[in-house]
């Protein structure tokens, strides 16, 4: 009731020594007056169950021995609309099952080999009585820094130090496609709300836009200068109905028509820097170039004809050269650039681009790979 609310107190407060809480995730599917089941990973491995509404002091604590994982938890999060479930990640490149009313067992536990694919192998947990986990993922190689689950819950896209994303039907446990950055890890992913698109970021400075259905890389966003460490979409920004039968193709009746807004995403990176971004309908469904004309081609090829000017740069400008990478889309004529529209609200003096191709060559002067807040405060430079 308003009258019990005091917003100058916390709900709760703890103090940790020997370790630092790295993630955390509350149960909105069970979360109400009665129960508020919060759980958090720890560097050093370990996970605790607290129900915040039930003043749970103690609460319970998984791997609490460390026999299961010792390495940092990178990510915590209970399975879509479930009570008891929840998925652990850890810098050992391994995933775990728990069940939050299940024991885990007084000695490591032994494992039996489910399944297996590129890249990935799951195990069950072999005892004769319920414990955690009750599954193990090996996914990749090095640190597995970011998984989520897709909007119907089906999939799980997971991103690791291999700079693979990796995107599994999660009660089959069976790969639905890959995607490997332009170049270092991976260390986030999001969803589309409506579950066709997969953004990433990472080492590479880039944001990634992977179609889900097609399987592919659709964009990549040059506008970091460091690290992208988190991307969101904007679940407000949902994308506009399908035209009537008959009544359009949906990309507007004249080339000077603007392309609608699609889906917005942003994304915060190690430069201080946070982008916004619109992914429209000319990058998501990109027009074929126009054929040259019969008459000057014929003219071109004609005896003592000029030759004809040179075609499109390899690279757009201010952008890098494209990449032959298989996970690269292919370039359709001199690869258009595409800059999102900024809204009249926003007052921005410099705004990120989406482009169909893949940036290589950016100056060294503005590609600082280490950046950090610790480099800025010593004078580190960082764009604004």
């Amino acid at each position: 009731s308003p009258q019990a609310l005091d917003l100058q107190r916390p709900i709760d407060k703890r103090v940790y020594k020997g370790t630092q809480p790295t993630c955390h995730d509350f149960n909105q599917f069970t979360a109400g007056a009665e129960t508020l089941a919060l759980l958090v990973g720890f560097s050093a491995g370990q996970v605790q169950y607290l129900d915040l509404a039930k003043k749970d002091s103690a609460g319970r604590l998984f791997n609490e021995e460390r026999l299961i994982d010792k390495s940092k938890v990178t990510l915590v999060k209970w399975l879509p609309d479930t009570e008891r479930l929840f998925l652990a990640s850890h810098a050992s490149g391994h995933l775990y099952l728990y069940d939050s009313e299940q024991p885990c067992g007084a000695t490591s536990p032994q494992y039996t080999l489910v399944t297996q694919g590129e890249g990935f192998r799951v195990f069950s947990c072999k005892s004769k009585t319920p414990r955690n986990p009750l599954l193990k993922w090996a996914v990749g190689s090095g640190p597995l820094n970011e998984f989520a689950f897709s909007p119907d819950g089906r999939s799980l896209a997971c991103v690791s130090q291999d700079g693979v994303l990796r995107v599994f039907h999660f009660s089959s446990m069976l790969l639905q496609g890959m995607m490997r950055s332009y170049f270092g890890g991976l260390l986030c992913v999001c969803w589309s709300p409506d579950g066709r698109y997969v953004v990433t970021g990472g080492e590479d400075d880039l944001v990634t836009v992977w179609s889900f259905a097609e399987g592919r890389v659709v964009a990549r966003g040059h506008g970091h200068k460091s690290w992208v460490n988190a991307v969101a979409f904007d679940p407000f920004t949902p994308p506009p109905p399908p035209p009537p039968d008959g009544q359009g193709d949906g990309h507007g009746d004249s080339p000077e028509e603007p392309p609608s807004v699609t889906y917005r995403f942003g994304s915060a990176g190690q430069d201080t820097q946070f982008c916004l971004w619109d992914l429209t309908e000319d990058v998501l469904e990109p027009r074929p170039p126009l054929a040259r004309s019969r008459p000057a081609a014929a003219a071109a090829a004609a005896p003592g004809a000029e030759p004809p000017p040179p075609g499109p740069p390899s690279s757009v400008p201010g952008l890098p050269r494209s990449l032959s990478r298989s996970n690269s889309l292919p370039q359709p004529g001199g690869g258009p650039q595409m800059s999102p529209r900024v809204p009249p609200v926003l007052s921005v003096g410099r705004f990120a681009t989406l482009t169909l191709r893949d940036p290589r060559g950016v100056a060294e002067k503005e590609h600082k790979r280490y950046h950090s807040l610790g480099n800025i405060s010593r004078g580190g430079g960082g764009g604004a």
